[in-house]
């Protein structure tokens, strides 16, 4: 606890920007939530465009909207 999932579509992250956003990610969630940084796991799931509104937009956005903290302007 807890866990956060980013999908996005497949773009090049090097070792560097990737390390980076781990770590701003991590930071913001042990603020947030008070916790150890042991505790959290993060997971970058690349989504092709062409399946973004069959595995991410309908079931996630358009089916659980009451959990979103943050709404897409799309």
């Amino acid at each position: 606890m807890p866990h956060v999932n980013i999908k996005h579509f497949p773009i090049p992250l090097d070792e560097a920007r990737r390390a980076e956003l781990v770590d701003t990610i991590t930071q913001a969630v042990q603020r947030a939530f008070r916790c150890d940084a042991g505790v959290i796991s993060i997971a970058l799931e690349p989504v092709e465009k062409a399946a973004w509104n069959e595995r991410v937009y309908d079931p996630e956005i358009v089916h659980r909207k009451s959990l979103l903290a943050k709404l897409p302007n799309y």
